[in-house]
């Protein structure tokens, strides 16, 4: 479900400012631009005689991006380009005046790069940042204005970067991991799990001041890989944030993402890009049907082993499970109108299936006369929440579908009574009071056109 706001404006800013074109290379193809996450590293630094070096540098940064996890299972999420902006000097700018000089032995120096960046920003050495945010923009609107997230990989041999809306790091000491902790910080808004200090502490994924473990959000994943709820201090305003892991990439270069951090990342993924990557057929053949009936999906597979599992129903019996194909006989038929959907959906473990928030659906029915073939084919993408879970007296349930379609939500209790039942519509929060059912475990299903394309349970405590 890409969202167009931030093209729009883009193209409006470069109606109005001139942007130099520069040389644009995909060194990753998994697929359709429209149908992937468009990374976009753009050079900084760079001269014109250095271009193959950023080339080299961005490949670099590229494989171990890919190497980490969750970025290496959905690696064919993603497409991957370079802008080849040319600056006039080599390297970024050091004034050598930041508060914590005296730990670093880097030369002082002023750079005439491309979109100004240098050290030493707000008083911090390996704050590597340029306040010339426009620039960038800029540049994106005019050489690649559809990406989706944006990195600039500055030519300097020292430590340094930063997040913000495009995150910054130098190809020197520990480059890709730099860079794949301030992409942590860009693409996913995680927070840095050393204290960041008070003006950047917030509530967000990975940090929060809830305390109750039954209430912070990670709650589904405490106890699990190591997952808790660990102050940021002993003192101080500190110890009033808490964070869910204590050797977390968002603390400790080298260390891997820990599971809320991980989960945070695909459910990125999963709000930008669609499983279902095509499916045929995609005309109506209004006709005398001809049998079998053939009907396909393709779906952008997970690594190593592919998560995406797929549910097919016909008139809403299940009639396949986890296959791309299906073909459907004259017998498989009712007299009339038939519906066959086919439902896609990731069954990872690194998300917290049972108790997770969402569920990301993508869904594709056709309609099939029993004589007459295909009369209608609808494709949808459905972004599903259901919170807070367990709950006392209110349950809320969010929906986004690209059809705006409505979905029905039935509460079942576990002896199969149907207890309460709700129409959810498009982009609106919608409150269940259910305070007067019994303590316990109840199903949810969701219907979309009276198929059921899924269910999770509620706890009511």
């Amino acid at each position: 479900m890409k969202k167009t706001l931030l093209l729009l404006l883009l193209i409006f800013n470069l109606q109005l400012v001139f942007s130099q074109t520069f040389e644009v290379l995909k060194i990753k193809d998994s697929g359709e631009d429209a149908k992937r996450i468009n990374l976009v590293i753009l050079g900084d630094g760079y001269q014109e005689s250095e271009l193959s070096q950023f080339e080299t540098d961005a490949t670099n940064f590229m494989n171990d991006l890919f190497a980490e996890e969750p970025f290496a299972s959905y690696e064919n999420y993603f497409n991957v380009h370079i802008i080849k902006v040319i600056s006039t000097e080599s390297g970024a700018s050091h004034p050598g005046t930041a508060n914590d000089e005296s730990s670093y032995t880097v030369p002082a120096q002023t750079i005439d790069n491309y979109f100004d960046t240098t050290y030493d920003s707000y008083n911090i050495h390996r704050l590597l940042y340029t306040s010339n945010q426009a620039s960038i923009s800029t540049v994106l609107a005019t050489n690649f204005p559809t990406y989706d997230q944006a990195l600039i990989l500055v030519n300097s041999p020292y430590y340094g970067g930063s997040g913000g809306q495009f995150p910054i790091a130098s190809t020197g000491e520990d480059a890709g991991e730099i860079a794949i902790h301030e992409l942590g910080h860009s693409f996913v808004d995680l927070k840095d799990e050393y204290y960041p200090g008070d003006v950047l502490a917030a509530e967000a994924i990975n940090m929060t001041q809830e305390t109750d473990p039954s209430l912070v959000r990670w709650k589904n994943w405490i106890g699990i890989n190591n997952v808790g709820i660990y102050p940021y201090a002993t003192s101080g305003n500190a110890s009033t944030w808490n964070r869910p892991h204590q050797s977390c990439k968002m603390r400790y270069l080298g260390y891997p993402f820990c599971s809320v951090c991980k989960e945070g990342i695909i459910e990125k993924i999963h709000d930008l890009v669609s499983p279902l990557d095509s499916y045929t057929p995609t005309e109506t053949t209004i006709s005398e049907a001809s049998f079998p009936l053939d009907f396909e999906i393709n779906t952008v597979e997970t690594l190593p082993t592919n998560t995406l599992q797929s549910t097919w129903t016909l008139n809403n019996v299940n009639f396949a499970t986890n296959v791309n194909t299906v073909n459907i006989e004259e017998s498989d038929l009712n007299s009339g109108t038939n519906n066959l959907t086919v439902i896609v959906h990731d069954a990872t473990n690194l998300l917290n299936i049972d108790g997770h928030e969402s569920i990301h659906l993508a869904t594709v029915s056709w309609s099939i006369d029993n004589t007459l073939g295909i009369q209608d084919i609808t494709a949808n993408e459905l972004n599903l929440s259901m919170y807070p879970n367990p709950t006392n007296n209110v349950v809320h349930f969010k929906l986004e579908n690209t059809l705006a379609n409505s979905i029905v939500v039935e509460i079942v209790s576990m002896d199969g009574k149907q207890v309460k039942t709700v129409t959810l519509n498009n982009n609106q929060d919608t409150q269940v009071d259910i305070s007067t059912l019994s303590q316990g475990i109840y199903i949810t299903n969701f219907y979309e056109n009276q198929v059921l394309i899924a269910s999770k349970k509620l706890v009511k405590n």
